[in-house]
């Protein structure tokens, strides 16, 4: 008769071979997720330096972008000063044209300017007056 007990001797070298096996994966597992981790590092060190030369190329384009708004600014402040002086002038001349109209026609009738003045004089001092 054969006998089939499971000794003691088995169940512990069952057991020996059982942790051996356990360990075996466990040491694979972990150098696993070690390469996994070193490998996501590595993607997340990739993404952040990718990251950070977008954020210089965008930071340029905005550097350079402003300065040429800048140019465009000052070039048309400068157009718009000479369109001002430009303008200026003309306002000048149109006044000294009116200005010596207006002399010439007050010595031309004196008394008639005078009247005038007066009547503009009277009609401002009620308008103070009444303030």
């Amino acid at each position: 008769m054969a006998s089939n007990e499971y000794t003691a001797r088995d169940l512990k070298t069952d057991a020996k071979s059982a942790a051996r096996d356990v360990k075996s994966d466990a040491q694979d597992t972990l150098d696993t997720a070690r390469a996994r981790g070193e490998e996501l590092s590595d993607r997340a060190q990739h993404v952040a330096q990718n990251a950070r030369d977008k954020a210089g190329e965008v930071a340029d384009q905005a550097r350079d972008l402003g300065r040429e708004y800048a140019d465009v600014a000052r070039d048309e402040a400068k157009r718009l000063y000479r369109e001002g002086e430009r303008r200026a002038g003309e306002v000048a001349e149109q006044a000294e044209i009116y200005y010596d109209e207006v002399s010439e026609m007050v010595r031309r009738n004196p008394a008639q300017a005078l009247g005038i003045a007066a009547g503009v004089g009277f009609l401002l001092g009620l308008i103070i007056a009444r303030r």
